[in-house]
C-alpha cells in the first residue's frame, strides 16, 4: 500500500547515495549479496536474542537492498528519477527478489525463535506469517509470470509485474523492526500481521484473476 510512496520519496536520496557509492569493486550484485548476507545475520542475532544488532543488521540490510536498483540505473545511464528496479538486469532481478522472500522468512523464524525462548510466546501466530508469505509469493509470482507471457503485465519500473496489496515491500519492512524494537509484543504483532498479509492475499488473487480473464 505505502511503496509507490516510499518509493517516490525515496528515489532521489537513493540516487545521490548510489553516486557515493559507485565504485568499480561495488556492483548491484554484490549489493544484494550484502543485503542477503546481514538480512540473515539479523534473523541470527533475533533467534539469540540479541535484539538492538538485530535491529540494526536489519535497517542496513534493507538499505542495501534498496540501493542496488539505483546503483544499477546509474551504471546504465538512467534516469536518476525513476524506479529503483527499472534498469536492473534480469538476472538481478532475479536475485534481488529471491533474495527479498530469503530475508523476510529468515526473520520470521528469528524472531520466532527468540521470542518464544526469551518470552514463551506462542509459535502458531509466526507459522501464520509464513504462510500468508507463502500465498501472497505464489500469487503475485505466478501472475508476474503469465502476466508477461501474455502481454498484460502491469508496468511499474520493476523488474517483476507488482499486483499492489494493503501489505507490500514498505509496511514489511516497518512491522519486521517494530518486532525487534519490543520483541515481547512479537506474538500479537505477528498475529495482526498474519491477518493483514492474509487480506493482501485475498487481494492479488482476486486482481490477478481479474487482469487475466
Amino acid at each position: 500500500m505505502l511503496d509507490a510512496t516510499a518509493r517516490r520519496v525515496l528515489d532521489r536520496p537513493l540516487s545521490r547515495l548510489a553516486g557515493l557509492v559507485d565504485r568499480s569493486w561495488v556492483s548491484p550484485n554484490r549489493l544484494s549479496l550484502l543485503g542477503l548476507a546481514t538480512g540473515l545475520a539479523s534473523a541470527a542475532a533475533a533467534a539469540g536474542q540479541l535484539w538492538w544488532w538485530a535491529l540494526g543488521l536489519w535497517v542496513f540490510s534493507r538499505a542495501m537492498d534498496g540501493l542496488d536498483g539505483p546503483l544499477a540505473r546509474r551504471r546504465r545511464g538512467g534516469d536518476p528519477g525513476g524506479s529503483a528496479q527499472s534498469s536492473g538486469s534480469e538476472a538481478g532481478g532475479f536475485l534481488d527478489i529471491t533474495a527479498d522472500f530469503l530475508v523476510y522468512g529468515a526473520t520470521v523464524v528469528g524472531v520466532a525463535v527468540g521470542a518464544t525462548r526469551q518470552y514463551d510466546a506462542d509459535w502458531l501466530p509466526f507459522l501464520l506469517v509464513l504462510l500468508a508469505y507463502y500465498v501472497n509469493g505464489t500469487a503475485f509470482l505466478a501472475f508476474s509470470s503469465i502476466a508477461e507471457r501474455t502481454g498484460r503485465q502491469r508496468d511499474d519500473g520493476r523488474s517483476l509485474s507488482f499486483l499492489g496489496g494493503l501489505a507490500e515491500g514498505t509496511e514489511t519492512i516497518l512491522v519486521h523492526s517494530v518486532w525487534l524494537v519490543i520483541p515481547d509484543h512479537a506474538g500479537v504483532i505477528a498475529l495482526g500481521w498474519a491477518a493483514v498479509v492474509g487480506v493482501s492475499a485475498v487481494q492479488r488473487i482476486v486482481a490477478g484473476f481479474r487482469d487475466l480473464s
